[in-house]
């Protein structure tokens, strides 16, 4: 799921007194795999509504993040710094990091379409 649709779909659900039913489902899917973290900064409440999903899920559940930014850059979508570390820590304790050190696929697709265009 994107991780700004998520965050969307919990201040949703906080503003409709809904948090805790939403809170919990998330709380108990096997593996939650949020997509591009750190691109976008979140509305003012986001990240302390994915901190409580996060902290429902911990221990219980897995989480996979996928996000070409790093820690450091997540200041800019987190812009708490202790919440941010706050989440940070949650998604790191006992996980595993796994970076790919990969170009992103879509850039890689676009310059082959330019430098077909380009020789064509």
């Amino acid at each position: 799921m994107l991780a700004t649709k998520l965050v969307n779909e919990l201040v949703e659900a906080a503003d409709g007194k809904q948090l805790s039913k939403t809170t919990a489902r998330y709380g108990r899917v096997g593996l939650l795999c949020i997509d591009e973290l750190g691109y976008m900064e979140l509305d003012r409440r986001g990240p302390e509504l994915l901190f409580q999903v996060l902290t429902e899920r911990e221990e219980k559940n897995s989480v996979a993040v996928a996000s070409n930014e790093s820690f450091s850059g997540w200041t800019k979508t987190f812009t708490d710094p202790r919440l941010c570390a706050a989440i940070v820590d949650r998604l790191t304790f006992n996980g595993a990091i796994i970076q790919t050190g990969t170009e992103s696929y879509r850039l890689a697709h676009t310059k082959a379409l330019a430098e077909q265009t380009a020789a064509g």
